[in-house]
Formats: C-alpha cells, sequence, structure tokens
C-alpha cells in the first residue's frame, strides 16, 4: 500500500520550505502519495482541526501526525515503511517551492519581454518597421505571454486542485519546443522564409500539445474537485 503523507505548510513559514524540500526529495525516490497542503486551503484547515495541529510544517503520514518541524531525514525514511522505490520522471505533488522548469519559464518570459519591447521601441526607425513589429509581437505573444502562463499554471494549478503533475523531461521538451518555435517564427519572418514561420508554428502547436498532456490529468484529477 503507497503511504499517504500530508506536508502542512504556510507561505508564510520560513521552516516549511526546507520541510518541503525533503518530503519532495523523498518522494523523487520512493513511491509515496505526497500532498503538500497549506492551511489556508480547505483539506489544509480540515485536516488542522481534525487532529489538533498547532505548529507547522507538520507531516501526517496514513492519517496520524508523525512530525512537526523538520524531521531527521532517516526518521522520515522509517515512518514510511517499505515503500517501493519510485520510477523516474513520474508525475509529482507540487508544494509552495518554485520547480526548476516554473522558475526557468517565467525568468525566460521576463527576457523576452524586453526584447519584444526594446525592438518595439527601436525599431520604429527602422526601415523595415513592419518586420520588426511582427517579430517583436511573435516574441511578445509567445515569448513573455506563453511562457509566463506556462511557469505559473504548472505551479499554481496543481495546488489549487491538490493533483499531482509530470515533471522531469517532458516540462523541459515543452519550452524547448516554444523556444525553437519563437526562434524559427522569428527568422522566417526576417528572411522572408515560409517554409522557417511553418516549421515555427509547428513546434510552438507541439509545446502546446505538450503541455496539454502534462495539464489534462491535472484538472481531471478526482482530487481537483475536492473541497
Amino acid at each position: 500500500m503507497t503511504p499517504l503523507v500530508q506536508l502542512l505548510v504556510s507561505e508564510w513559514c520560513a521552516p516549511c520550505r526546507g520541510a518541503e524540500i525533503l518530503w519532495q526529495e523523498i518522494a523523487r525516490r520512493k513511491t509515496i502519495d505526497l500532498r503538500v497542503l497549506d492551511v489556508s486551503q480547505v483539506e489544509g484547515r480540515e485536516l488542522v482541526a481534525k487532529l489538533g495541529i498547532r505548529t507547522i510544517p507538520a507531516t501526517v503520514i496514513d492519517g496520524e501526525l508523525r512530525f512537526v518541524g523538520i524531521p531527521d531525514r532517516a526518521l522520515a525514511l522509517a515512518a514510511i515503511g517499505g515503500a517501493a522505490d519510485r520510477t523516474p520522471d513520474r508525475a509529482r505533488q507540487i508544494g509552495i517551492t518554485l520547480m526548476d522548469s516554473s522558475a526557468w519559464a517565467i525568468v525566460a518570459a521576463t527576457v523576452y519581454l524586453g526584447i519584444a519591447g526594446s525592438a518595439l521601441v527601436w525599431g520604429t526607425g527602422s526601415r523595415d518597421v513592419g518586420l520588426v513589429r511582427d517579430a517583436a509581437l511573435h516574441v511578445l505573444g509567445l515569448g513573455f505571454f506563453t511562457l509566463m502562463i506556462f511557469g505559473l499554471a504548472e505551479h499554481m494549478l496543481p495546488r489549487f486542485t491538490n493533483a499531482p503533475i509530470r515533471v522531469g523531461w517532458l516540462a523541459w521538451t515543452q519550452q524547448g519546443l516554444l523556444h525553437a518555435g519563437i526562434l524559427l517564427l522569428v527568422a522566417g519572418e526576417s528572411l522572408g522564409t515560409r517554409n522557417l514561420v511553418v516549421f515555427g508554428g509547428i513546434a510552438a502547436v507541439s509545446a502546446y500539445l505538450a503541455f496539454a498532456v502534462r495539464l489534462i490529468p491535472v484538472l481531471l484529477h478526482p482530487g481537483s474537485s475536492s473541497g
């Protein structure tokens, strides 16, 4: 039976991040059902009231309060018993700590915003102002808006629905396809090469499909309708 590990945290609780890092690392290696619950959410409040928890971070395993604070790693592993080793790159529960893929998506979105804004400002004096404007709009729409949505959605939606999301190679492939799509679209528009524009569009659509593959199970997960 897969152990159910419920970690109670809050955004304002500094030690909670340390506890989450510990349990996320264990969850990447061991088959546990890890749920990071904010005490401001319905499920978190219900668990706090049920068990009379007064301090966070608190770790509840199979309905029993086992740890308050950040547990020793050896004790945490002992508490989940003989949990099997986890197959790499499976779905993962998201907590208050931003995943690397989410952080990189938001950083890249900010960079693209700077590029698009600069192009729109400085490109107004160019003889090819139309091409500059079209390229800047691709960078703004795909680079800024889409990547910002990717980064925020993969972090926020799993938290709100208490559902895991697929991480690993698919998350990075999704971003790689979008970057490739942006570069190809901009190059195609600048050079007047239709084939590059087509390939850029295909890459961008493929990034959206990868995002859908990751997000749809989150939205359809049984836990998404709770609370």
